[in-house]
């Protein structure tokens, strides 16, 4: 006993430090241990060498990567991480196209998704004359007297597909109820054949002056 108790603080500390040794040695140096340690990242997917005039859809906005890291070097940088879709020489039509990352030296465990299905459509310009639409309660005893609105037309910017789904451009107006002066900057509004917004257009200019007088109508108020 007397020698178990002599240095016994000494040799409890070489005992924890045996086993830390052993520790290290059996896990950190083996490979089968040091790479269980993955690290998971997801980076927005976009799309690069597009040829001018055309546009892509795709549904698919984020990958996932998986990162194999060893016990004890610093975390991936998602900002250093970048997932692309190569478009080059690409032209109108529907394609499977894989997920290329760009990134430091890393080993990649998983990716997903691997490859991106997508379209590709041209994108147009087309002029469209401006239409009035008065909205609001009519007052029989108001009327539209006169109209001006600057420019007269606007340019629609945007895919095809979205382009042939617009049949007016309208400048939104609310109905006076009494006689008054409208004048006022309106954002052309790009509709379907329903009378509903299509949305995902350019227009240009965004902005109309509109000017248009209230007055009373002819025989309002009068006496039978």
């Amino acid at each position: 006993m007397v020698i178990i108790r002599k240095n016994f603080g000494l040799k409890i500390l070489s005992l924890a430090l045996a086993i830390v040794g052993w520790a290290y040695f059996r896990f950190e140096a083996n490979p089968a241990f040091a790479s269980r340690f993955d690290q998971q990242i997801s980076v927005p997917i976009a799309a690069e060498n597009l040829p001018i005039g055309y546009i892509a859809h795709f549904t698919d906005k984020d990958a996932v990567v998986t990162v194999a890291m060893k016990r004890g070097e610093p975390a991936i940088n998602p900002n250093e991480v970048k997932a692309v879709l190569d478009l080059s020489n690409k032209g109108i039509g529907v394609y499977n196209v894989p997920v290329q990352l760009v990134a430091p030296n890393i080993v990649v465990q998983s990716l997903s998704p691997a490859s991106v299905s997508l379209s590709i459509e041209r994108l147009e310009d087309r002029d469209f004359p401006l239409s009035m639409h008065y909205t609001g309660n009519a007052s029989s005893e108001i009327v539209v007297n006169d109209v001006q609105q600057q420019p007269s037309a606007v340019t629609v910017h945007g895919p095809t597909s979205l382009l042939s789904q617009v049949s007016a451009v309208v400048l939104e107006v609310p109905l006076a109820q009494s006689p008054s002066a409208f004048d006022a900057m309106v954002r052309p509004v790009p509709v379907n054949s329903l009378g509903q917004e299509v949305a995902g257009l350019e227009v240009a200019p965004d902005l109309v002056r509109v000017r248009v007088h209230f007055v009373k109508g002819m025989g309002a108020g009068a006496k039978p």
